[in-house]
C-alpha cells in the first residue's frame, strides 16, 4: 500500500493546445478509495492512465509512496489496472486467467494455485474456477478481472469504469461488492467513472474534473452540502440543483416574489463585489409545494414510487422560470395544478466568477 501524489501533473496530446489534464495537484491517502469523476472529456481517464504509465506526464510529477514514478515503465510501477472491457483470455479458465500475472512472474505452481484459490474465495468465484469466460455473467467476468489484479498484491489498484458494461441492477450490486472488497483489502484505489451516483456511493473522497482541471476534491457529503462552484453544484446531486439568476434587495436575494435573507458573510461579500452576475442554487428537496409562497403552475410530474419530482413554472425577475421540486410520493399533484412553492433551503449564492460564497459558519465567524 502507498500514498499517491500528483504534483502539477499535466498531459497535452500532440496537436492540441488545451491540456487533457491541467496541472493536477492531488494526494490520495494510503488505503483510500478515491473516485475521479466528470463528464466525457474531463480528463479523468487520462489522469488514471498517467498514474498507470500508459500516458506520458508532459509536466509535473507523479509519486507512489516515496518513489517518483513519472518516467518509470508501467510494468515497474507496482500497480494493477482493471479495465472496462475486462480483457480476459477467452481460451483460459477462470483459474488460469486469475493466475496469469503470477505465471508471468514465474511463481511456483503450488504457490500460484494457493493464491488463485484465495482470490477466488474473496470474490466468491470458487465454483467457477474451471469455467471459461464465455460461460460467465458480466458481473462474474468483472470479478475475475478483479481477481487477476488481487493476486498481484500491488501498491495501488486502478479501475477505469469497470462497471459500465453491466446492466443497472447488476451495477448497483457490484459497486457495493467492490466497495466492500476495497475496505477489506485496504489497498489504495483510484476509480474512474462518469456516473456521479456511483462516485458518491463508493468513494471515501471524490475528485471532480472538468476540461482537465480539478474543480473540487472532498467527501461525498461535503461535495453535496458545500459545492465549491457552479459546475460542482450542477454536477453533484440527482436530480441536479436549480441554478437561478437573481437580484439583490438589501441583504436578501430574489426568488420569484420572495426575498430570501443572505447569511451575513455572504451579504458582506456581495456588497464588496456587487450583485451583477449573481446566481442562487436550490436543490429540488430544498423546495416545497403548498401554503403561501411564490405562485406556480405544475407542468410535468415524474413519479418514481418512493418520491415524486415535479417541474413547475414561476415568474422570476419578470420572466417565466421552470424549476424542479421534490415532493413525497403520497403528495397529490397533477399537471396543470396551480399552487405555491416555498423555500426550505439551504440556498447557495454564487458570484459572477461561478464560485460559491462561503457562509459565516464556514469562515468561522
Amino acid at each position: 500500500m502507498a500514498e499517491v501524489t500528483y504534483r502539477d501533473a499535466t498531459r497535452i496530446y500532440p496537436g492540441t493546445k488545451q491540456p487533457a489534464v491541467d496541472r493536477l495537484n492531488l494526494t490520495i491517502n494510503d488505503g483510500e478509495f478515491l473516485v475521479l469523476v466528470g463528464p466525457s472529456g474531463s480528463g479523468k481517464s487520462t489522469a488514471l492512465r498517467m498514474l498507470a504509465g500508459l500516458e506520458a506526464c508532459d509536466e509535473g510529477t507523479i509519486h507512489i509512496g516515496d518513489r517518483d514514478v513519472t518516467l518509470v515503465q508501467p510494468k515497474d510501477r507496482d500497480v494493477a489496472m482493471v479495465f472496462q472491457s475486462y480483457a480476459l483470455y477467452p481460451h483460459m479458465t477462470v483459474a488460469q486467467n486469475i493466475g496469469f500475472p503470477l505465471r508471468q512472474q514465474k511463481v511456483p505452481k503450488e504457490e500460484r494455485e494457493k493464491q488463485v484459490r484465495e482470490a477466488a474465495r474473496i470474490l466468491d468465484l470458487e465454483e467457477y474456477l474451471d469455467r471459461k469466460p464465455k460461460n460467465l455473467s458480466g458481473g462474474q467476468r468483472q470479478r475475475v478481472a478483479m481477481g487477476r489484479a488481487i493476486v498481484r498484491h500491488p501498491q495501488v489498484y486502478l479501475m477505469d469504469e469497470p462497471l459500465s458494461n453491466l446492466d443497472a441492477k447488476l451495477r448497483v450490486q457490484t459497486r457495493a461488492e467492490l466497495a466492500d472488497l476495497q475496505a477489506r483489502l485496504g489497498v489504495t484505489t483510484v476509480y474512474v467513472t462518469h456516473d456521479q451516483v456511483e462516485a458518491m456511493t463508493m468513494g471515501h473522497r471524490v475528485a471532480i474534473l472538468d476540461y482537465g482541471v480539478m474543480q473540487q476534491c472532498d467527501t461525498p457529503g461535503e461535495l453535496y452540502r458545500h459545492p465549491a462552484n457552479l459546475f460542482v453544484a450542477g454536477f453533484i446531486g440527482s436530480p441536479a440543483m436549480n441554478i437561478i439568476p437573481t437580484a439583490v434587495e438589501g441583504d436578501a436575494v430574489v426568488f420569484g416574489s420572495m426575498r430570501i435573507p443572505m447569511d451575513p458573510a455572504v451579504a458582506g461579500a456581495v456588497a464588496k463585489s456587487g450583485a451583477e452576475g449573481l446566481q442562487i442554487g436550490i436543490r429540488p428537496q430544498g423546495l416545497a409545494l403548498g401554503g403561501e409562497g411564490v405562485p406556480t403552475e405544475i407542468v410535468i410530474v415524474e413519479e418514481l414510487g418512493s418520491e415524486t419530482f415535479v417541474f413547475a413554472d414561476i415568474e422570476h425577475l419578470g420572466k417565466p422560470l421552470r424549476i424542479r421540486i421534490r415532493v413525497d410520493a403520497e403528495y397529490a399533484v397533477a399537471r396543470g395544478d396551480k399552487t405555491h412553492v416555498n423555500v426550505l433551503g439551504p440556498v447557495h449564492v454564487f458570484g459572477a466568477d461561478g464560485l460559491r460564497l462561503k457562509t459565516s459558519s464556514e469562515l468561522g465567524d
